[in-house]
């Protein structure tokens, strides 16, 4: 049986201690597999369905595309977001537009995230992972797209710090990120 301590919990035989996110980043340099910090613990992250992994993969293309040339770059969830409490999540995708450091393993100045929903994290995603993305002043745009049909949540962040949310349903929906100064079509996540 696994061991727990009051500082750590046990990931199988081994007890984790708790971490701050620089600990964490540099940690991760060292392991197989993704991890987020949630709370001060590592959590691996599960693998995904085929149809979620599609459309990260368009959604991504389509953000190349779009963005390329410019001072914005996206990237996948190898690229962690420091949230203000101290976990560090990993979206599906997140658009940086800060310092074009190399080394970094986190985003400098997220503008944009988002998230493929699936089964297993719909809810986190919804709201806990959306109030956590909130709180990151950078980020402008919080966008959940459904996996195996045309439907989404688009959250953009207003003047003193409100946010709208728009629903998104049908391939033609247009996806308005003025914070980065493109469009999308809910679309460009299912080609």
């Amino acid at each position: 049986m696994a061991k727990r301590t009051a500082r750590g919990r046990a990931m199988g035989d081994m007890t984790i201690e708790r971490m701050d996110a620089d600990t964490f980043l540099d940690w991760c340099t060292r392991q197989e597999g993704r991890y987020e910090l949630v709370d001060g613990v590592p959590r691996m992250m599960v693998g995904a369905r085929k149809a979620h992994d599609r459309a990260v993969r368009h959604g991504l293309s389509a953000l190349d595309r779009k963005l390329r040339g410019g001072p914005c770059e996206p990237f996948t969830e190898a690229i962690g977001v420091r949230i203000p409490d101290g976990n560090v999540r990993r979206p599906d995708i997140l658009v940086d537009c800060g310092r074009g450091d190399p080394d970094l393993l986190h985003a400098d100045k997220p503008v944009l995230v988002v998230e493929v929903l699936s089964p297993t994290n719909r809810q986190a995603d919804l709201i806990h992972k959306v109030a956590e993305y909130q709180r990151v002043p950078s980020i402008a745009h919080i966008l959940l797209v459904a996996p195996d049909e045309p439907a989404g949540l688009l959250h953009t962040r207003g003047d003193g710090d409100t946010w709208s949310m728009q629903a998104l349903i049908g391939p033609d929906a247009p996806i308005a990120l003025p914070a980065l100064g493109i469009s999308l079509a809910l679309s460009d996540f299912y080609e």
